[in-house]
């Protein structure tokens, strides 16, 4: 067996740019191409271009498509328009969540389902295995698909000028065939950086094409090319989930703080909905820990795992953790109980390496941008 890591369409020109590599969920992917601090800050005030090829694409097309993925998801999937997308989730019988997704309504019967790289295997295994019994069929599309996403306040002005596409007709979570740069592409109005932008499904064969018209395109607004650590920290500001990080099998939807995504109105049963039930009313009466924003009073940067402390005891557990450059602080999301919760909530702080670091507990998202 190799233990090569697979590479994007897009590997040469990384390397090419002088990106540093790194392996994530067995993809070779840039991690930075300079300052991980100027690309964040270039997403946030201009324009950053990502390569997000390591995603995984799933198709489910059929006269039962919809009906899978309402067995399938915890989402309401049948009520997706035409062109439009949902975020959602799967779970384990048992309520865990498997993975966060986005499912995009390609057509009457076709839906596209988008996974994180690290669990695409399961989810394709998952909806696979539930397909028993529906007039569906589920095709593993990773190969098929490049993605490059544009993300920043200049996003849509540079996009504009290389397609004709109506991008100010396209609402957020919503996706149009168009020819970008001459490239047959998927636009989605989607992202994970908490601004405007776009995410853009091609053909592997077009990617490098795509991405060196959208270099050219974007350079007067001062377009940079961005890796996976700026894409961490405008996540984290944004208050966005990571699988692995605040969603893993140990949670359900409800603990995470995102029990609107269960949609139990829907018709028919799905995979987890009697658990969920439980996880619902449990949540209702006493929740569990809470998913909250840390600032740090001082400069030591808190990571994933390190405990989150009050009046000597233990009372969560950070889960995410980075310097923020919009802040200029250490910021981190973590669990805590409820009692510590409240934004303002006084006393609490961080164990970094036995010392208890202060630490303002506020409400997610720590940055919102202005509409």
């Amino acid at each position: 067996m190799s233990n090569a890591h697979r590479q994007t369409a897009l590997d040469a020109l990384h390397r090419s740019l002088g990106a540093t590599m790194t392996d994530f969920a067995g993809w070779d992917m840039p991690l930075r191409y300079g300052s991980e601090r100027d690309e964040h800050l270039a997403v946030r005030t201009r324009a950053g271009l990502f390569d997000l090829s390591h995603m995984g694409e799933i198709t489910v097309t059929g006269p039962g498509a919809a009906a899978l993925l309402d067995h399938a998801l915890v989402g309401n999937i049948g009520s997706v328009g035409l062109g439009r997308a949902r975020y959602t989730m799967i779970c384990r019988a048992d309520g865990g969540i498997l993975d966060d997704l986005i499912v995009y309504r390609l057509g009457e019967t076709e839906y596209m389902v988008v996974a994180n790289a690290g669990n695409a295997q399961i989810v394709l295994d998952a909806i696979t295995e539930r397909s028993a019994g529906f007039d569906a069929e589920v095709r593993d599309d990773r190969d098929a698909y490049a993605l490059i996403a544009i993300q920043g306040p200049e996003s849509s002005g540079i996009l504009k000028s290389v397609t004709d596409a109506d991008l100010d007709g396209l609402k957020y979570y919503a996706g149009l065939p168009g020819t970008v740069a001459g490239v047959p592409a998927l636009i989605a109005r989607t992202g994970y950086t908490g601004e405007d932008g776009f995410e853009l499904f091609v053909e592997p064969r077009y990617a490098e094409s795509l991405w060196r018209a959208l270099t050219e395109a974007g350079e007067p607004a001062g377009l940079v090319p961005c890796g996976l650590s700026c894409r961490d920290t405008l996540r984290l500001e944004a208050g966005m989930p990571l699988y692995g990080h605040e969603l893993t099998t140990d949670l359900t939807p409800f603990d995470a703080g995102l029990g609107r995504v269960v949609k139990f109105e829907k018709a028919g049963d799905f995979v987890g909905r009697e658990a969920l039930t439980a996880a619902a009313e449990r949540a209702g009466t006493a929740p569990p820990r809470k998913l909250v924003g840390l600032i740090a009073k001082g400069r030591r940067v808190p990571r994933a795992g390190y405990p989150v402390v009050a009046d000597g005891a233990v009372i969560g557990e950070v889960t995410s953790g980075a310097p923020s450059p919009t802040l200029g602080k250490p910021i981190a999301i973590a669990y805590v109980d409820a009692a510590h919760a409240a934004p303002g909530t006084e006393g609490v702080g961080v164990d970094i390496r036995g010392t208890h670091e202060p630490y303002e507990v506020v409400a997610l998202p720590f940055y919102q941008r202005e509409k």
